[in-house]
């Protein structure tokens, strides 16, 4: 009877024991880091930031409806182990590699490498989000310099008045004693102008926009560097040039082909500071799709469309679009190109039949060309007027394009007219805005008239609605 009573006693003891056990480990399991809803956010944005699916987002944080996400709500982030504070993104800039990153933000690169499931760090792409503890998403505006070779941590702390040991810990430099010529490092001294991270101390600033780039879309490259920088680059095959805009800022105008692959590609350049000391960085920038619709299928006459016509055309028009011109002519959005109201038509899009970047097959092809202007409606014989300032430099007859214009503004910027019933400039002319240049006719390949209008890019054709609606640069 007595050892059954013991027993019965050890079984009670371990009925409240293992309980106690089981809620202990439980709780001794971190919890999953969690984002806080910010505005403007859909659950969309945040699986892309985060790299899940929103699938997991839903069932994670019992989400019923994903359209209705309260702002300021902890979101839990599922699929990082080991961290359960709070988090948040930050863009990728064009200039950022991981040890800047780390050095920028005061994160070593375990916790980055483990936040951003990052494999290789050619993966910190332009245009995509880099995740960081909440605390630590605000980089502090510390002086950057650039290590010469043969300099010592002392020496750089002696010459900018600051302590080693402080350059150490702000740069998360677990070897002090060993620092690369030519790499950066943050000093624990206020600098407004402190600039990115893994490029040359004279570059203050590299911005793209948009980011990412996109199909058809014109980019504004801006670089905040000391005056006397030369800055030269590629991109897709293109080379880019940079004009200094105002003191102290370089802007290079881009052109995404409309039917580019999306996908990520190297933005390359190349710096030259007043003192010739050159530098080359080459970074994967991001190419976004847009959703171009599909015209229905236009028949033509065969011989517009035979490449034996098209090609040397093609070749003949792309050999002036091409070209890049150092004099900025324009000022400001351009203007309508007929005297059809900017605002009436941007508006309520009555005033073109066509759009740009429209997917199109002739003659029931395959879908292998797209629309590159956008044609404005119009009678034989209406007005057609130059958008901005430029220099004409082609007149004439084509067969696809009928009687054609182009216009050169400067910096790789041209712009297209083709249809015409009648040309009222001739190459050399200068032309001013709101300049009558032309009437629309319906010569070349068309289907009844209307003026086909191009905006050219640094050799690619781009979206003429974003000319209308947005300054360059």
């Amino acid at each position: 009877m007595r050892r059954i009573k013991q027993t019965i006693q050890l079984l009670l003891i371990f009925g409240l024991i293992l309980p106690l056990i089981h809620a202990n480990a439980q709780t001794s399991q971190p919890a999953e880091p969690t984002y806080i809803v910010q505005v403007g956010d859909s659950l969309w944005d945040i699986a892309q930031r985060f790299r899940v699916s929103m699938e997991e987002l839903e069932i994670l944080n019992n989400i019923q409806n994903p359209n209705q996400l309260v702002l300021g709500a902890e979101l839990k982030i599922p699929g990082i182990n080991g961290y359960s504070g709070k988090l948040t993104t930050v863009p990728i800039q064009y200039g950022e590699n991981l040890d800047s990153l780390c050095r920028r933000y005061g994160v070593s690169k375990e916790v980055l490498i483990q936040l951003n499931h990052i494999i290789n760090p050619h993966e910190l792409v332009v245009g995509s989000f880099l995740v960081l503890p909440a605390d630590n998403a605000t980089a502090p505006p510390d002086k950057r310099i650039q290590v010469n070779a043969g300099e010592t941590l002392l020496e750089i702390a002696a010459s900018n008045q600051t302590n080693p040991w402080q350059i150490s810990l702000r740069n998360l430099l677990s070897e002090p004693n060993v620092i690369l010529p030519g790499g950066f490092l943050f000093l624990p001294v206020p600098d407004q102008q402190a600039g990115l991270s893994a490029l040359p101390s004279t570059i203050m600033e590299f911005a793209i926009n948009p980011s990412p780039l996109l199909q058809g879309k014109t980019a504004e490259l801006k670089v905040k560097a000391d005056s006397g920088t030369k800055i030269s680059g590629t991109f897709m095959g293109k080379e880019l040039s940079f004009f200094e805009n105002k003191p102290f800022e370089f802007i290079s105008l881009l052109g995404v082909h409309a039917m580019a692959e999306p996908g990520i590609y190297p933005l390359e350049v190349t710096i030259q500071s007043a003192d010739k000391t050159p530098f080359y960085y080459a970074q994967m920038v991001i190419v976004g799709k847009v959703d171009y619709p599909y015209d229905d299928p236009l028949t033509v006459d065969p011989e517009t469309i035979d490449p034996n016509v098209t090609n040397p055309e093609n070749q003949l028009w792309a050999s002036y679009a091409q070209k890049v011109t150092p004099e900025k002519y324009w000022e400001g959005a351009f203007q309508m190109p007929t005297p059809l109201s900017k605002d009436y038509c941007i508006t309520t899009n009555d005033c073109w039949s066509s759009r740009f970047g429209n997917r199109r097959s002739y003659n029931g092809g395959t879908y292998d060309y797209f629309h590159s202007g956008l044609d404005i409606v119009g009678k034989e014989g209406t007005e057609i007027y130059a958008p901005a300032a430029g220099v004409v430099v082609y007149t004439g007859s084509l067969t696809v394009r009928g009687n054609a214009t182009l216009i050169n503004h400067g910096w790789g910027v041209y712009s297209g007219y083709y249809h015409q019933q009648e040309i009222k400039v001739k190459v050399g002319d200068r032309v001013e805005a709101g300049q009558l240049i032309g009437l629309i006719g319906a010569t070349g390949r068309v289907e009844g008239p209307h003026l086909h209008w191009e905006i050219w890019v640094n050799g690619n054709q781009v979206d003429p609605l974003d000319w209308l609606t947005q300054v360059y640069p």
